[in-house]
């Protein structure tokens, strides 16, 4: 037969060296991982507890977290997804390939997703069937529950494993790629899982944190901790809010939720800082707050619609603040409306400052993507807006965000492309995402540790011309890219609409 299959079946432990453990990771083809036994070094008995309930910083001073795990442990589910076919038609392949880059030699590892597949080097490259384990959690009764996107990429059957160890084939209801969240269901008529609550509340910096999943595929596994942080982006997606908390998480905790003392969910476990490729006590959770609303689209219409402004905009940086006549420096700068865009025909121009939206104060660029992503296209929302030294307050009908889905269909590699210079952009036609006509390729997105975000490409550049052609979709771009390299070039021209003219640039052909 020509079909072959990588499980994920933890290896037997094997003794390394005094007080290391070498364990397979859950998912099919990961190197060995070695964690350290011993202390942790950290005990939640008798700290004081500065939670906003006295009863719940009771229980953690003199019960630990048993109550809690008891009644929050039977919602969470390990998810387990095979993917089936020729890697190169399911884009597999480069995606990993690019993992397999992106974390060698890196101090960060990319903040590298800490559930993947296995690169391709030594695996065959057709009718390969891979294997890979997650987690994740019950929402409601009926079966719908909550876990990462990159869990169930490519998924062609899904199965999730219940607490008490009963297997349910599972299908995928939607997913979100910036957010990384994915909601499934279980297949049948059960109607009395047992499920948690997000909570309605951020947690604090301080506050404990409780996270259960199933790292490297051994099961319902709790570990506890602290938020450390909050607001954090670390270069993952445009709308990055993370929580960043210090109870352990590791390969296939993916998708799993970590908890208040309440017993509410606080955030999505998605990634980690990791130099070692194990936990090193920095893990990044998407908010609960954010998983909710992309939640409740997924299971109202099984993908995410978000608010569209229209508008390139850039850091208010002291100088600028400084030069205005503001006091601080905050709110997002206007460099370019697009036309034809909400904020186009509502009067905004270049050299605006937007200050707040509907009444809350713009913190800066990234604040503004992540408030107008949260409004429903075709919201009526106001601006508060510094004009010429001047404020003033416009109000705008939000256009709808174009769709993911079409930006990223002329970025999947293909047979005839294959070997495809790597640059770390995903581009749309210009006339599909302003809906001007305009020529050229739009940058909706930019790998941060790509070739192109090293030469100064952003978010909303416009490419006109690469290697002396004229491009109007993605496929140009990548046929003129092999053209280069095929003809032995080291690097490309391209000519670059930017919000403040048109300039060349040399980009170098890194294979991706």
């Amino acid at each position: 037969m020509n079909d072959q299959s990588n499980t994920s079946r933890p290896a037997p432990r094997k003794i390394l060296k005094p007080r290391r453990l070498a364990l397979l990771a859950s998912v099919a083809g990961l190197s060995m991982a070695v964690l350290a036994i011993g202390p942790s070094g950290y005990l939640p008995f008798n700290i004081p507890a500065l939670t906003s309930s006295a009863q719940a910083a009771e229980t953690v001073q003199n019960a630990g977290f048993g109550d809690l795990v008891a009644k929050v442990k039977p919602a969470v589910i390990s998810v387990r997804v095979k993917i089936d076919g020729d890697a190169e038609n399911n884009g597999v392949t480069r995606e990993n390939e690019r993992m397999d880059s992106d974390q060698s030699g890196s101090p960060l590892d990319q903040f590298s997703k800490e559930f993947g597949f296995p690169g391709t080097r030594g695996m065959p490259q057709r009718h390969q069937v891979i294997t890979g384990e997650g987690s994740g959690f019950f929402i409601s009764p009926d079966g719908y529950a909550v876990t990462n996107n990159h869990v169930v990429d490519h998924a062609q059957s899904v199965q999730v494993t219940a607490d008490d160890g009963t297997i349910y084939t599972a299908k995928v209801i939607g997913t979100d790629k910036k957010t990384d969240l994915a909601l499934i269901k279980v297949d049948g008529n059960k109607k009395d899982f047992s499920y948690v609550k997000f909570a309605d509340a951020p947690p604090r910096v301080g506050d404990w944190v409780v996270a259960v999943g199933n790292p490297f595929g051994l099961g319902g596994t709790v570990t506890a901790g602290i938020v450390s942080a909050r607001g954090r982006d670390i270069g993952a997606g445009p709308y990055d809010d993370y929580v960043q908390i210090d109870a352990p998480i590791n390969k296939g905790n993916s998708g799993g939720p970590a908890f208040d003392t309440n017993g509410n969910v606080i955030g999505v476990n998605t990634a980690i800082f990791s130099p070692s490729g194990g936990s090193v006590g920095i893990g990044f959770d998407i908010p609960a707050s954010t998983a909710k609303l992309v939640v409740a689209q997924l299971k109202d219409k099984g993908y995410v619609t978000r608010g569209w402004l229209g508008v390139q905009v850039q850091p208010v940086t002291a100088d600028i603040a400084d030069s205005l006549g503001m006091k601080q420096a905050r709110g997002a700068m206007v460099d370019n409306p697009q036309d034809g865009s909400p904020a186009a025909k509502a009067g905004l121009e270049a050299g605006d400052v937007i200050t707040a939206v509907n009444g809350a104060e713009v913190k800066d660029a990234r604040d503004l993507a992540r408030n107008i992503s949260t409004i429903a296209p075709g919201s009526s929302v106001k601006l508060d807006v510094l004009h010429k030294g001047e404020a003033k307050t416009l109000t705008l009908a939000l256009g709808e965000m174009p769709n993911d889905r079409q930006a990223n269909a002329g970025d999947q590699p293909s047979k005839e492309l294959a070997g495809t210079p790597h640059l770390g952009l995903q581009l749309a036609p210009a006339g599909e995402v302003d809906g001007s006509g305009d020529k050229g390729v739009v940058v909706v997105a930019v790998d941060p540790q790509g070739p192109a975000a090293e030469h100064g490409f952003q978010t909303g550049d416009v490419i006109l011309n690469v290697g002396g052609k004229t491009v109007s979709n993605a496929g140009d771009v990548r046929a003129a890219l092999n053209a280069a390299k095929q003809g032995g070039k080291n690097s490309v021209l391209m000519r670059v609409k930017t919000a403040d003219a048109t300039r060349f640039v040399a980009v170098p052909l890194a294979k991706g």
